[in-house]
């Protein structure tokens, strides 16, 4: 078992992940001396190899063929889609490789050491790392910033092992294209994912424990999406529970029952599971690093990223919600900071969310249902697409902005948008938030025209029951 020593103004990364290869990066850029150590060859972590980037591939082409349907209304008609599925996994993957053969550059640029293996911590100090070639080695290090990330989140009771059985990993592999699927979880990934099934020419159904799709956000930008997905899915059915899965020759028979106990099952091609994540803190030494972690097996963490041991910090899912890849980059850049003696805090004033589904559905800051649940007091205004031209000519008129603002100082505290690039919008309020704009200022700021964007000032001007293009509502 081979040793190597610390040296002054080290930091070891335990994690090549959208969190752990920033902090890499960047520490490297100010002169420490790095190590990152993570499973795979090259930085990216379950991001780019088996989340964010490959989901995001497989959602285009989704959004392509639906492109293409959508056409036939505006007199032009497409001949039925050939997919060939090797050539598209194949293509999927080109885009990974892609991506990850860069930051593998990037890092070596910037002559940090990679080792490829497990770390686990023996102590405070030190290290022991399982290389993939199944040779141990041990590391000293002086800091370190753990940013191991989380995988699927498994319910015991399903835990049934069979080709059939699918979690969000096994689901972005593509082996072929089923029949039939069940999605068990009205979650984002799990209507991703359903999106992307269904656009391939899957029926697939959605069963939800709970009243809604996506719970926990905002009830206007659900309501858009359940009713356009209801027309692309063969159903959904919510305040539904799954009591078993039994594989068969043909597939997987699924039990359920709904809200009253009443029971049914059926068969489907394939089913895939997916109900939330875990975070990656089990198996890694953490107690015998002293680092604190609560019942919920997320890493305590202070605004610094600095865990309950000084020099030991921690960052992304696993230091607990929201579990988003932009959030683990921004953490890793103040846990460097700090490092460096800056006085650096990650308060954020809102974090973006966004789920890929056709149509997008994106906020940020504080929603309408958390500040009812929170009793903060706010005015809401929304712009619906119906009255944008552009959202017109791309024939997607279902979308709908809506600003949450401060009634006294009108300080925008939220923005939810539904709709076709979704995602691509909602950076505007965030930068709104964090520079604490106005409605007003929404108002007032001149967006190009025609633009998806325009509906981000006329929803500051329905905030004072102006909007130049929609009816004013007493």
């Amino acid at each position: 078992m081979s040793e190597s020593k610390e040296s002054k103004g080290s930091v070891v990364v335990i994690g090549g992940g959208p969190g752990g290869y920033p902090a890499a990066f960047y520490a490297a850029d100010h002169g420490m001396d790095v190590t990152l150590v993570d499973t795979e060859k090259n930085p990216g972590g379950v991001c780019v190899y088996r989340g964010c980037i490959p989901s995001k591939a497989l959602l285009h082409i989704a959004r392509v063929l639906e492109e293409a349907h959508e056409a036939e209304s505006m007199g032009v008609t497409f001949g039925k889609p050939k997919i060939n599925v090797d050539k598209l996994r194949d293509w999927k993957n080109s885009v990974v490789s892609r991506l990850t053969g860069g930051t593998g550059q990037l890092r070596n640029h910037r002559k940090i050491k990679s080792i490829q293996g497990r770390a686990q911590f023996l102590d405070a100090h030190t290290l022991e790392i399982e290389k993939t070639d199944g040779a141990k080695e041990k590391l000293s290090f002086e800091n370190a910033i753990i940013a191991t990330g989380s995988r699927p989140a498994v319910i015991p009771a399903l835990a049934v092992d069979s080709p059939h059985v699918l979690d969000s990993t096994s689901a972005l592999e593509l082996e072929d294209i089923p029949g039939s699927m069940l999605v068990i979880g009205g979650g984002y990934i799990g209507l991703e994912m359903g999106t992307v099934y269904a656009a391939l020419g899957s029926k697939v159904s959605v069963i939800e424990m709970t009243d809604g799709l996506l719970p926990g956000a905002d009830r206007d930008l659900v309501k858009v999406l359940a009713k356009r997905v209801e027309k692309k899915f063969e159903s959904i059915l919510l305040s539904h529970k799954v009591t078993g899965l039994k594989p068969q020759k043909n597939g997987i028979k699924v039990s359920f029952e709904d809200k009253d106990g009443k029971g049914s099952s059926n068969i489907f091609d394939k089913v895939l599971i997916s109900v939330g994540r875990k975070p990656n803190t089990e198996d890694v030494g953490l107690d015998k690093a002293g680092v604190k972690v609560s019942a919920r097996g997320f890493i305590e963490v202070d605004g610094q990223r600095r865990t309950s041991v000084p020099h030991i910090f921690a960052i992304g899912d696993v230091t607990g919600d929201p579990m988003l890849a932009h959030k683990a980059s921004h953490e890793g850049i103040v846990a460097v900071e700090a490092l460096l003696g800056k006085k650096s805090v990650f308060e954020p004033q809102a974090i973006p969310a966004v789920v890929f589904t056709d149509p997008e559905i994106a906020w940020t800051g504080i929603t309408e249902n958390e500040a009812s649940s929170k009793g903060v007091d706010v005015k809401v205004s929304k712009f619906p697409w119906a009255a944008s031209g552009r959202a017109m000519s791309l024939e997607r008129t279902e979308g709908l902005t809506k600003i949450i603002a401060d009634p006294k100082t009108e300080r925008i505290l939220g923005v939810g948008i539904v709709g076709v690039n979704a995602g691509e919008l909602i950076a505007e309020g965030t930068l709104a938030i964090e520079m604490g704009a106005t409605a007003e200022d929404l108002k007032l700021t001149i967006h190009a025209h025609p633009t998806l964007s325009e509906t981000m000032m006329e929803a500051g001007e329905a905030w004072y029951g102006n909007a130049i293009h929609s009816i004013k509502r007493s």
